[in-house]
């Protein structure tokens, strides 16, 4: 895998973290676990339960993270719900639940909930995630422009022999991600569908030709097995940024050196946000996530961890 064309000052703060994090981790660890009477119901950072809103474009790699999340902290019962990007925002505001996993950050409205109670929530940014773009594998079309996509969001000329977008849902995290990028507030009457999920999506496209599906990587990379059928009969575009911006010098895909080099256009960062008002198992899932175990999973799924986890070499003579 190609990561190697990031700045050097890139390499060197991921190293920073990476080593500082495991001991932040484990002495967090040490303190959480110092009365073992506790039950699931008394939260710590390492036991009790906790409830989990994530976008449903990001499920598969969440679904990872609290199964060996779980399995390292026997005491932890971490429940995971998937939930459009509108409605878990919604959620937390209203501070029905503390903990979600988000493709972007709060904007200022959405912090003034928080401000007036004096709290502010803790984000850690832990991956990069990228819009992807299938097509069915008998498709004639294998490559997209940016602004071939802003047309269609715009209700314009229909792209190539492709004449439909299709969504997971009307108000994922995908939709407004390509809303905000063609500066539309809503979708066009024609050319733009939307389904209810990301399985959804991936099965039409499979079925349905000149269709072009919008999907979180994961779910391509990593499908679950019952999907897997569906991933094999779709292939990924390649896209070329707008003039002057990176990216613009050629068709890329969403593979992890592209993303690393900053050079795949439809990139998003992923975070969890941590609005627990105490230090409880939020914190404690936060820095697993930000941690080297959290990272290689990241790696593993086809998306960016945030922090590149050192590779070993041994030379020997």
């Amino acid at each position: 895998m190609k990561v190697g064309c990031k700045k050097t000052g890139y390499f060197f703060i991921a190293m920073k973290k990476l080593v500082l994090l495991p001991h932040i981790f484990g002495l967090l660890v040490v303190l959480g676990s110092c009365n073992n009477s506790k039950t699931k119901e008394d939260q710590t950072i390492v036991g009790g339960k906790l409830q989990i809103l994530v976008d449903e474009t990001l499920l598969p790699i969440m679904e990872e993270q609290v199964a060996v999340f779980e399995h390292l902290y026997k005491q932890a019962d971490v429940e995971l719900s998937a939930a459009q990007e509108n409605q878990i925002v919604t959620k937390l505001v209203n501070n029905e639940v503390e903990v979600v996993v988000l493709t972007r950050q709060l904007n200022a409205d959405e912090m003034t909930f928080f401000e007036a109670r004096q709290f502010r929530p803790r984000v850690y940014r832990f991956a990069e995630d990228a819009l992807t773009l299938v097509v069915n594998k008998n498709s004639a079309d294998s490559v997209i422009t940016v602004d071939d996509i802003v047309r269609v969001m715009q209700g314009k000329a229909p792209v190539g022999q492709v004449n439909r977008l299709v969504f997971d849902n009307p108000n994922s995290s995908t939709v407004r991600y390509l809303k905000d990028l063609a500066g539309v507030d809503s979708l066009p009457p024609t050319g733009v569908y939307a389904l209810k999920s990301n399985s959804d999506v991936l099965k039409y496209v499979y079925e349905t030709p000149q269709t072009i599906g919008v999907l979180g990587l994961n779910w391509v990379v990593r499908p679950d097995s019952s999907l897997q059928q569906y991933a094999n009969g779709v292939k990924v575009l390649g896209v070329r940024n707008q003039a002057g911006k990176p990216g613009s010098d050629g068709f890329y895909k969403p593979s992890q050196s592209n993303l690393a080099e900053g050079i795949y256009p439809l990139a998003r960062s992923v975070y969890i946000i941590n609005a627990e008002p105490r230090k409880g198992l939020g914190m404690g899932f936060a820095a697993f996530l930000t941690g080297l175990s959290g990272q290689r999973i990241v790696l593993k799924s086809g998306l960016m961890p945030d922090s590149l986890p050192p590779r070993e070499l041994i030379i020997r003579k």
